[in-house]
């Protein structure tokens, strides 16, 4: 990319992101770096792709946002204190890294690939393997990869953001029966949702069937030039990756059906979510809870202000500072021992952020692979300069 249209480009995504609170300022720095990242590459594609995700996740993330928050609560990471959902998690500088890191690195590589071959270009007498400044038919895989990875982590933004909204109510995908969960269960899908991870992919390769700088019959023949692509073969490229993107949704949503824990509130019957995408505590059920009885039986006759930031030391009765038992509202249970919060669905090995990363990367290599069996490309020549 152009460093006269590089620098005002960063710098422009960078202070939208900041005016509009799109980003922590962790998110910030870390966007600006991926956004270099992307920008070392000599054509725009890369660039665009990341700036159609980050507009279009982040437009897509507003629709209806107040019918969201209701749809589910937040926790703050601790035993109760339950509020209203907040999209916290798409401004986080892990949430950038998950979806963008596969990307970032395929950029930085498939840049150092042309860069090499323009300078073979520029002196005819350096050796190295013959290579092509556009894109040819059947030509380098690393791009398959790149857009591959935007158009999976859009589908999925798109249908998380969207799927919460349908008017029937999700399955879990990971269920034998196909199972009705609540709004907001990892693994949880709608057809509105599936429809909607589509559109997502669609924007994204759509987005790179403009930018890419296709081979043509004006640059076969040409140095740098390559296999020019007929109409037929940009369709295919195109309805293929679109569906590939696609079903990056249907991945993540396995994924997260089964390695990541979804946690219920007992009181409303929604999912709670960790703020950030972090895993939610549950109470332990193998603890018991005292019951406001026995907290009077061992307080007595003092007053709720003389046991302020002291616990009530009782045989039996396991307290501390963190949690007083006369603060019903620090204890993840009713006052009848029962927890407030159960597991719906899921493993506690993962949160979101892992497990979109684990389909980010997974989406590219396969696409990658993919490609590299179809047009008969040794692995050991992906990497090539």
């Amino acid at each position: 990319m152009k460093l006269i249209i590089a620098v005002p480009a960063i710098c422009a995504l960078v202070i939208r992101a900041y005016t509009k609170n799109s980003l922590t300022t962790p998110g910030l720095v870390v966007a600006a770096l991926t956004a270099i990242a992307h920008a070392y590459h000599p054509w725009n594609l890369p660039f665009v792709l990341l700036v159609v995700f980050f507009l279009a996740g982040t437009r897509v993330t507003h629709i209806k946002e107040d019918v969201k928050a209701k749809l589910t609560v937040a926790s703050k990471g601790s035993s109760g204190g339950e509020g209203p959902r907040t999209h916290v998690q798409g401004r986080r500088a892990d949430f950038l890294l998950a979806n963008s890191l596969v990307a970032s690195v395929l950029t930085v590589l498939h840049a150092n690939q042309l860069y090499a071959r323009q300078a073979r270009v520029a002196d005819p007498n350096k050796a190295g393997p013959e290579g092509t400044l556009c894109y040819a038919w059947g030509g380098d895989i690393l791009i398959v990869g790149i857009i591959a990875n935007y158009a999976a982590v859009a589908a999925d933004t798109f249908s998380s953001e969207l799927g919460i909204l349908a008017k029937s109510e999700p399955r879990l995908i990971t269920s034998p029966t196909l199972r009705k969960v609540p709004r907001g269960t990892n693994g949880a899908v709608t057809l509105w949702g599936l429809g909607a991870g589509l559109f997502g992919s669609m924007i994204i390769v759509s987005a790179a069937t403009v930018f890419l700088p296709f081979c043509s019959d004006k640059t076969a023949g040409h140095v740098g030039g390559g296999s020019p692509w007929t109409q037929a073969e940009r369709r295919m490229f195109m309805g293929t990756l679109v569906i590939w993107g696609a079903l990056g949704s249907v991945l993540d949503s396995i994924l997260g059906g089964l390695f990541q824990r979804s946690v219920r509130d007992v009181r409303s019957g929604k999912i709670v979510e960790g703020e950030g995408g972090v895993r939610v505590l549950v109470s332990d059920s193998s603890s018991k809870v005292p019951s406001r009885a026995q907290v009077k039986q061992v307080v007595g006759d003092k007053t709720s202000d003389q046991l302020q930031g002291s616990a009530v030391e009782t045989p039996g009765l396991k307290t501390d500072a963190k949690h007083n038992p006369i603060d019903k509202h620090r204890r993840s249970s009713f006052g009848d021992e029962q927890p407030s919060r159960v597991v719906e669905s899921g493993w506690d090995l993962l949160d979101n952020n892992d497990v979109n990363f684990l389909m980010a990367v997974t989406m590219s290599v396969g696409a990658m692979a993919g490609a590299g069996w179809y047009f008969d490309i040794p692995v050991e020549d992906v990497l090539k300069v």
